[in-house]
């Protein structure tokens, strides 16, 4: 859970405050405060420092196939780029860190999951389970189990090392809320 200097409220608040200033379009597709939810969902399985960054990311990738947390856009089109604008803003603060690794490791990430989605296939909250549990590890037994679904279909390394590198019940707890947001 990340820590009171990147609390759940203040994530929240911080990702809302910079796309409101960001532009007019994201200001108008901010739910009001009573409609969001603030459940944190991968960000748990990483390190703090991530979180913000990671759950930005997230939040894009869940207008480009789900349902949204903190927005809810007035049509696709402006799901589509919000969604490109969060990629893109939660890849920054995490570049702005200076660990290389974990943003390669992210675009890893989300271009397999867009593999995944445009051939209609399971397995994207495996690849994000385990990417978050192991960001930064450049050990290769990331690459080796995102090979196992890219090629074969199979989520169970990527499962098996997502939770070998958590807490248990983190794993199955993100990827049940997961599973609650994706279409």
């Amino acid at each position: 859970m990340p820590s009171s200097a990147t609390s759940p409220g203040l994530l929240w608040e911080t990702m809302a405050r910079e796309a409101q200033a960001e532009s007019v379009l994201w200001d108008a597709a901010l739910r009001p405060a009573a409609e969001r939810d603030e459940t944190l969902v991968f960000s748990p399985l990483g390190a703090e420092r991530f979180a913000l960054g990671l759950e930005s990311i997230y939040e894009g990738y869940l207008l480009h196939y789900g349902r949204a947390r903190l927005f809810a856009p007035a049509d696709r089109d402006t799901a589509v780029l919000l969604g490109d604008y969060l990629y893109a803003h939660g890849l920054v603060r995490i570049a702005r860190l200076g660990e290389v690794e974990v943003v390669a490791d992210l675009a890893q990430l989300l271009s397999l999951c867009a593999q995944l989605r445009a051939e209609q296939r399971a397995g994207d909250g495996a690849a994000w389970g385990a990417t978050v549990a192991l960001l930064g590890a450049a050990d290769g037994r990331l690459e080796a189990a995102r090979a196992a679904l890219r090629d074969g279909g199979d989520p169970g390394p990527l499962l098996r090392l997502a939770e070998a590198e958590s807490t248990p019940g983190l794993v199955s707890r993100s990827l049940s809320l997961h599973a609650d947001r994706v279409d």
